[in-house]
């Protein structure tokens, strides 16, 4: 049985050389990123992974920043070319290790959301694109990002979609940042559930009915809040006297909670296994991948792969479960050829 990480991390040589040349210093995220040597070092990467076995491997992705936060469109669009083209070679040279790739979308230029996006996926065999939760700013239901949304429906490939905050959206209204990295901490999963919830609401997978969107991190906030999610929201429009809001949720073609369960979720929680369980039970065996967000971690890779491998060998679900969990979940959804 395979151990197909579905959702960690890298900056390719290529990658990192033309993101340094643009902004120059790292500073903030892009800063713990660089600082992290198997994000840059393939050959430490390789030390890590060798650890878990010859059956684990990985598909890569572009960590954070977003490429609109860091650069300007036409900038953007070239990185996610070098992107895509570094990573697809990396899957070339190396497809025991790293079996796909997924594209970043550079979602502040109109042309090159679907280029770059048929490039990677038409021309390169990318398995799905990533995108973030907001854009710069932005939420993703606005008209300007759903001809991205109508491509991926039609390509039948999913959309990663990976937490973006920084410390400028503070906690509080009398202040102008987010003290002691709270905007990491609970801001991220929260990013994740409000921009599912716009998706849903705003009618794009009424729209768009074959769209896929994996969460990272076992769906942010919205397992643990079943019930305000679900029943809480059935009371839609009762808090609000500004507009109808109950039109919204009865516009829906059905009940919003399904909805929130067609996502897909990783495992990638930070060594939580009550986190993955609650993912398990909302979304289902079929909707939750094996994900460990390397190399983010307090030992730079490690950690991460091999306590999420430590809790689902530990949960307690048949062996046909955690075959999905590792391996068949992925092969499926990604088209894995293994």
């Amino acid at each position: 049985m395979k151990k197909i990480d579905i959702f960690n991390h890298i900056w390719p040589k290529p990658f990192f050389d033309a993101l340094i040349d643009e902004i120059g210093t790292m500073s903030d995220i892009t800063k713990r990123s660089g600082d992290v040597p198997m994000m840059t070092d393939l050959d430490r990467r390789f030390e890590v992974m060798d650890e878990f076995g010859p059956d684990y491997c990985q598909v890569l992705s572009l960590a954070s920043p977003p490429l609109e936060k860091i650069t300007g469109p036409q900038k953007a669009a070239e990185l996610a070319r070098i992107g895509s083209d570094s990573m697809a070679e990396l899957c070339v040279k190396h497809p025991d290790r790293f079996p796909a790739f997924i594209g970043t979308v550079p979602m502040n230029n109109a042309e090159a959301m679907i280029a770059e996006s048929r490039h990677a996926i038409e021309e390169l065999g990318a398995v799905g694109m990533q995108i973030f939760t907001n854009v710069n700013g932005k939420p993703l239901d606005r008209a300007e990002f759903a001809p991205f949304f109508e491509y991926m429906s039609k390509a039948g490939k999913p959309v990663w979609l990976h937490p973006a905050r920084g410390a400028n959206f503070p906690d509080y209204l009398t202040e102008d940042q987010s003290e002691y990295e709270i905007w990491w901490t609970f801001g991220w999963p929260y990013e994740t559930s409000a921009a599912m919830a716009r998706m849903i609401f705003s009618g794009l997978f009424d729209t768009y009915p074959g769209l896929k969107v994996i969460t990272h991190h076992a769906g942010g906030m919205i397992p643990y809040f079943e019930g305000r999610v679900g029943p809480g929201w059935d009371q839609m429009g009762a808090r609000t006297s500004d507009r109808d809001l109950a039109a919204v949720r009865k516009g829906l073609k059905k009940p919003h909670l399904e909805y929130f369960k067609d996502f897909y979720a990783d495992t990638a929680t930070f060594g939580s296994a009550r986190a993955i369980e609650h993912a398990m039970e909302f979304f289902g065996d079929d909707h939750v991948l094996f994900a460990s967000d390397a190399p983010f971690d307090p030992e730079g890779g490690p950690y991460y792969i091999r306590e999420t491998i430590r809790i689902i060998d530990g949960l307690d679900i048949t062996d046909e479960q955690r075959r999905k969990l590792y391996q068949d979940n992925a092969v499926n959804l990604l088209g894995l050829k293994l």
